[in-house]
């Protein structure tokens, strides 16, 4: 048997357990000595029935005098009650449900449990504890030294329907003895300079530990590798990055300065200084590959512009990818306005046709179908993506082949979703990252308010009032309407649990595709529109946008809209990002508490970019765990990057980047509150990185790591 050895191999695994264990991602021994508790049960405090006190937490050893199951009066339960007895005296356990322990646990036997006290009219007894019988009469070290389940920190793991920790436990035990066949891929020099455990130590203290801190050292130990790994990573492919040639853009004083000048207003400090670093970048021979990363309406579009005429007007072409229509039909719009003066051609290439110059313009602006096989560029310098900033190394190819020359684009990514420090550092290390943290001047504040159920029709007065006076207004649906919606409950059917993915996402613990996703969310759109284009707002002009709608349809919504036909427009959660009508001064968001900050200032980051004041609507059902200290948070402030600072604290980084789409492993996703570690984790894989052929274990596990995770 080794870590390579197949879970059905194993000689005391159950073949009926399979299934749930490969939906937890358990194939192999290896695979198991690497599924780490999520937390631990503390049954460390040891006692004999003399010192036993209703509330309390206690482990004891004794015999089994007598074992019975019995049906609880007027409830349909069965109740297990096994009489335990020491030196000091005797007490019962009590176990629910379980019939099949009479089987297990007999008289004359030696059994460890450890459990609550209760004191109720049964008397004093131990409420469903943990167990293990004993293999011996007498009680000895050895045995002592095979406890899984009672009688010390107790691992909780990961579980599924139908797999607990204790079988767990049951399998990763015995498999302990198999971590001196774990190869030390880290150099002894870190493991000292860092005060690690080694890999031995870490899986025998994380599994069962001797102690909380020596758990906590041996986490610490698995995070760091995490850690290191994907710093390695992202330090190897920046290397790679400046390894390739790319077209030289001199810097063009006259050109950038005479379109700063023509614009309407002044650039921020913070826009000055990302623009002076993309173009110092566009001057050297290895592509740029920056992420520019501004809070919502700080101005990242005219940043593009500049550095998009700079490519232009030195005979190269720049591509700006958008992720959908919507946003590509408002960019080629923003840079045929903003670029009229400059004698540039631009063009448009979407999924539903071509406008000006197609794929022969200076500037070609579009959605995915730019890396469509018949599209093919003539002199590509700079690409500029939106909303998409983990665009990888196969796009990057695919639009490298797209030219005659074998010089690689320049790439400039951005995102209005404000990154914390922590993940700036993790997620997006091969970057160069410019950050956007000012607003322009003028902005007016968004007001932000609560609206409870009993201040509804208050709100739509206040709407009503608005539209009136010539304001429009967007309405964000819930995330999702369940399928399920009647049968469940209520509560449990408005959270939303996880993340849209290319195979779908989870909700109330059901697997549905994008495709049902798409569905359901639609359903409730349709819904609300209803409800306020026949009810609510009967005498309004309402209008409806989701994401099954054809591209065409689409763009005549939001046409309709910016041009004011449409008074209120309602989407789904995925409305389109960047979208900028300045007469829209109210955002009204209905079921805020299942939104995330991040997405919730997204939303409010739609309106508040015309002269006119606006306000955030956050119309809520009934508070869900969590949910109230985010949107008290939101109704504090306006800044991004402090809401999400705030988010990555209240929610977690599992629930802030959804974890599934960030590429982080769990450990490494749990420390992104420890900075210090992540800085650590840097600096040992920036001087290994000079010499990384020397080191042939961390090649190996690099290859690995790589192969098992993904960037979105």
């Amino acid at each position: 048997m080794n870590l390579a050895t197949p879970v059905e191999n194993l000689k005391y695994a159950r073949k009926n357990y399979l299934p749930q264990l490969k939906r937890l991602g358990i194939k192999t021994v290896k695979d198991l000595l690497w599924h780490f508790p999520i937390r631990y049960d503390d049954w460390t405090e040891r006692g004999k029935v003399k010192d036993i006190r209703p509330n309390e937490k206690i482990s004891l050893i004794g015999k089994v005098v007598s074992v019975e199951n019995q049906r609880a009066f007027r409830r349909r339960i069965i109740l297990t009650n096994a009489s335990i007895e020491d030196e000091t005296g005797q007490i019962n356990a009590i176990w629910y449900n379980q019939p099949f322990l009479v089987h297990t646990i007999k008289p004359g036997k030696l059994i460890s449990v450890s459990g609550k006290v209760k004191l109720d009219k049964y008397g004093v007894y131990l409420q469903n504890p943990a167990y293990e019988i004993m293999k011996h009469e007498t009680l000895n070290m050895e045995q002592e030294k095979d406890f899984k389940h009672t009688a010390g920190l107790i691992p909780v793991y990961p579980e599924t329907e139908g797999l607990t920790s204790r079988y767990l436990r049951f399998l990763i035990k015995p498999l302990l003895k198999l971590s001196y066949r774990v190869p030390e891929f880290l150099p002894q020099e870190i493991i000292k300079r860092q005060k690690l455990y080694d890999v031995k130590t870490a899986l025998s203290e994380i599994h069962f530990p001797s102690s909380l801190d020596k758990a906590d050292q041996a986490r610490r130990r698995f995070a760091f590798d995490e850690l290191f790994l994907l710093q390695l990573r992202a330090l190897r492919e920046r290397k790679k990055v400046q390894q390739q040639k790319s077209v030289l853009i001199k810097f063009n004083q006259e050109a950038v300065k005479n379109f700063v000048s023509s614009l309407p207003y002044d650039l921020t400090g913070a826009q000055k200084i990302a623009l002076w670093e993309i173009l110092k970048d566009l001057e050297k021979p290895w592509p740029m590959n920056r992420l520019l990363n501004g809070d919502v309406g700080s101005g990242k579009t005219v940043v593009a512009a500049a550095a998009a005429l700079e490519v232009a007007k030195s005979g190269y072409q720049a591509a700006i990818m958008a992720p959908t229509e919507v946003l590509a039909n408002q960019h080629f719009q923003t840079f045929s306005k903003a670029l009229k003066d400059f004698e540039v051609k631009i063009g448009l290439i979407t999924s539903s046709g071509v406008k000006g110059e197609g794929i022969s313009g200076d500037i070609v602006i579009g959605t995915h179908s730019l890396i469509q096989e018949n599209v093919s560029f003539k002199n590509l310098a700079l690409v500029v993506v939106d909303e998409q900033h983990r665009f990888g190394v196969e796009q990057r190819a695919t639009l490298l082949k797209k030219q005659n020359n074998f010089s690689a684009p320049h790439l400039l990514s951005m995102t209005a979703t404000p990154i914390p420090r922590t993940l700036a550092l993790t997620i997006y290390g091969d970057l160069d990252i410019s950050v956007l943290n000012e607003m322009p001047k003028g902005r007016t504040p968004i007001e932000t308010k609560l609206i409870p159920p009993e201040k509804r029709k208050e709100a739509h007065k206040f709407i009503r009032e608005q539209v009136k006076e010539g304001r429009q207004v967007f309405v964000i649906c819930p995330r999702i309407e369940s399928p399920d919606q009647e049968k469940v409950n209520s509560k449990q059917s408005r959270l939303y649990r996880g993340s849209s993915t290319e195979s779908g996402l989870t909700v109330n613990s059901r697997q549905l595709s994008l495709k049902d996703y798409l569905k359901y969310e639609i359903k409730a759109v349709k819904a609300e529109y209803e409800k306020l284009s026949k009810d609510i707002f009967k005498d309004l002009r309402v209008g409806m946008l989701h994401g099954k709608m054809k591209p065409k349809e689409k763009e005549e919504i939001m046409a309709k809209f910016k041009n004011k036909e449409t008074d209120i427009l309602v989407a789904t959660s995925v409305i389109e990002v960047g979208v900028d009508v300045p007469n829209a001064t109210i955002m009204m968001i209905e079921g805020a508490e299942r939104f995330g900050l991040a997405q919730l200032h997204q939303f409010r980051g739609r309106v508040g970019r015309g002269i006119y004041k606006s306000h955030c609507l956050l119309f809520t059902e009934s508070p869900l765990i969590g949910s109230t200290r985010r949107l008290e948070a939101l109704l504090k402030t306006n800044d991004g990057f402090k809401l999400a600072e705030m988010d990555l604290k209240i929610r977690g980084p599992g629930e802030f980047t959804g974890t599934k789409q960030s590429g982080i492993p769990d450990l490494a996703m749990a420390s992104l509150a420890d900075m210090n570690l992540i800085k650590q984790a840097r600096a040992e894989a920036k001087l290994i990185l000079r010499n990384i052929n020397k080191y042939p274990l961390i090649l190996r596990k690099l290859d690995e790591f790589n192969r098992n995770i993904h960037f979105e």
